[in-house]
C-alpha cells in the first residue's frame, strides 16, 4: 500500500507563488509516475502535470506551462509542484497521484493512476 500526503496549499494573491509537496510512503515503485491534478468546485478533476520517477520526462497542461514546474526528490520520495504567477483560475483542490509503472504515453486521465492523496486547497485571490 502507498500513502500520499500533500502539503503547501494556502491563500495567495494573484501573481504570487506556492510550492506544493507530495510525500510518498509505504510501498515504492522504481518505475512509477507521479502526477498532479486539480479540481475546482463544480468541475471535473483536471490533469495539471506529470513526471516520470527518474525526472527525465514531464508534461503540463497548456494553461500552466511556463508558470508551474514539477520536480521530484527520489531520496525522500517526494514530488514538488512549484506554482508561480498564480491566477484566480488556478483556485482548486490539488491532488497528487501515483501510477505504479512508467508511461509510454503521458497518463492524463485520473483513472490511469493507482493511488491518490487527500488533496490540498489552493486559493488565489484577485
Amino acid at each position: 500500500q502507498v500513502q500520499l500526503v500533500e502539503s503547501g496549499g494556502g491563500l495567495v494573491q494573484a501573481g504570487g507563488s506556492l510550492r506544493l509537496s507530495c510525500a510518498a510512503s509505504g510501498r515504492t515503485f522504481s518505475r512509477s509516475t507521479m502526477g498532479w491534478f486539480r479540481q475546482a468546485p463544480g468541475k471535473e478533476r483536471e490533469f495539471v502535470t506529470v513526471v516520470s520517477w527518474s525526472g527525465g520526462r514531464t508534461r503540463y497542461v497548456d494553461s500552466v506551462k511556463g508558470r508551474f514546474t514539477i520536480s521530484n526528490d527520489n531520496a525522500n520520495n517526494t514530488v514538488y509542484l512549484q506554482m508561480n504567477s498564480l491566477k484566480p483560475e488556478d483556485t482548486a483542490v490539488y491532488y497528487c497521484a501515483l501510477k505504479a509503472e512508467t508511461w509510454l504515453v503521458p497518463p492524463l486521465q485520473p483513472a490511469a493512476y493507482d493511488y491518490w492523496g487527500q488533496g490540498t486547497q489552493v486559493t488565489v485571490s484577485s
